[in-house]
């Protein structure tokens, strides 16, 4: 059971993940064939990040109550509903109300699977949910490269490109079809759901970490969904360093257990900080292939930012329970939808797309200042222990 279950959310995820490499494809195309501005552009894809903080945030507070697998049912839905509305969009309103069902199915998606993954592993959190989430990126390479051989080498309508994220929705729907999913690990170890409302909001902990998951959220995903935009001028062919990116986030998480052992997960936060502050420094001003080189350094400080914020939560404040970890992803997503409205305003007032990296970098600039408190607080609890 264990396996099915881990396999199934991971094609949940995978969908989830091309709905991002499909977005950052298609985003030139409404912008040069439909006449969408960048700016209506970026608030038309805000819905899959809000969307997705309203589905986690709901989810996170019912997947107790109704269990996983009627979560996973409305994941499904709001999937399927979000791919056709996507496929006949020709304005901003289709887009936008396409973009808003998929962002619910993949909250939903998260809400369900980041629970399941830590009841089903409780003394490998760390490592498994670094597993699972190997397959946000692997799926974002998956749709970017489908994305390149489809719309740029064969020629074929976008809607083509679109159309593949039925494989991966029809596959992990049949892998859970006849599951039993197992109670939560907050319903199995006895905390109270009071207890649960109290460790995610009355815990300074989780308030400092919480606000951390507005930033590096924002650091990894705000730059790769507008990555055509924000190197349209000084990369031939945009996809492909997002496939690239990713590529090199997939090889880390799968072997984050290896860099777990030797780092705490604290000391990985604020190391991804600096690699992830250098990487947009660099990617602001490289062209050609320094441009692989700098997304390199940038793939290797988000590589680890959004499983590991996830296992900071469940391994250093486990009574918040599911929904501690779908309140930290929905934080995450929400920032993300408002940074992305962001960069398409600044772009749209003729900023280049290296003046809107070299922004962007001051987000992990804050970040390296944060974790880099923290780690100090804590090796002086560990002289102290």
């Amino acid at each position: 059971m264990k396996s099915k279950l881990f396999n199934a959310s991971c094609f949940a995820l995978i969908t989830t993940a091309m709905t991002f490499a499909v977005r950052a494809k298609i985003e030139l195309v409404f912008n040069n064939d439909y006449g969408l501005t960048l700016e209506q552009i970026g608030i038309a894809f805000g819905p899959a990040f809000y969307g997705f903080t309203l589905a986690m945030i709901v989810g996170g507070f019912l997947v107790d109550l109704f269990g996983m697998k009627k979560i996973m049912n409305l994941a499904f839905i709001g999937h399927l509903g979000g791919i056709i509305l996507t496929l006949f969009a020709r304005d901003f309103w289709m887009l936008f109300s396409g973009t808003l069902l998929i962002g619910i199915g993949n909250g939903m998606v998260e809400a369900a699977c980041n629970p399941l993954i830590a009841t089903l592993y409780p003394k490998e959190k760390t490592k498994m949910l670094n597993r699972f989430h190997v397959w946000f990126p692997g799926g974002i390479v998956i749709g970017s490269i489908l994305a390149y051989f489809i719309v740029d080498l064969m020629g074929l309508s976008w809607m083509v490109l679109v159309g593949t994220l039925f494989i991966p929705l029809l596959i992990y729907i049949y892998l859970f079809k006849g599951q039993e999913f197992p109670a939560t690990e907050r319903v199995s170890s006895g905390v109270t759901y009071s207890d649960m409302l109290k460790a995610c909001f009355a815990n300074p902990l989780f308030w400092f970490i919480g606000f951390c998951m507005l930033l590096t959220a924002s650091t990894e995903l705000a730059t790769t969904q507008r990555i055509s935009s924000l190197l349209e001028k000084t990369v031939s062919n945009p996809i492909l360093v997002l496939a690239f990116i990713n590529g090199i986030m997939m090889l880390g998480r799968l072997f984050a257990g290896d860099v777990v052992h030797r780092l705490s997960i604290t000391k990985m936060l604020f190391f991804s900080a600096i690699f992830s502050f250098l990487g947009l420094l660099w990617l602001s001003s490289a062209t050609g292939a320094a441009s692989f080189m700098a997304a390199a350094v940038f793939a290797i400080g988000v590589c680890y930012f959004w499983p590991t914020m996830l296992s900071f939560v469940a391994e250093k404040i486990p009574s918040s329970g599911a929904l501690g970890l779908s309140l930290m992803g929905g934080l995450g997503m929400f920032s993300v939808a408002i940074v992305l409205w962001a960069m398409g305003l600044v772009m749209d007032m003729d900023a280049s797309g290296s003046d809107t990296l070299y922004r962007m970098a001051i987000l992990p600039a804050i970040l390296i200042v944060l974790f880099g408190a923290r780690l100090i607080v804590e090796l002086r609890q560990d002289k102290t222990a």
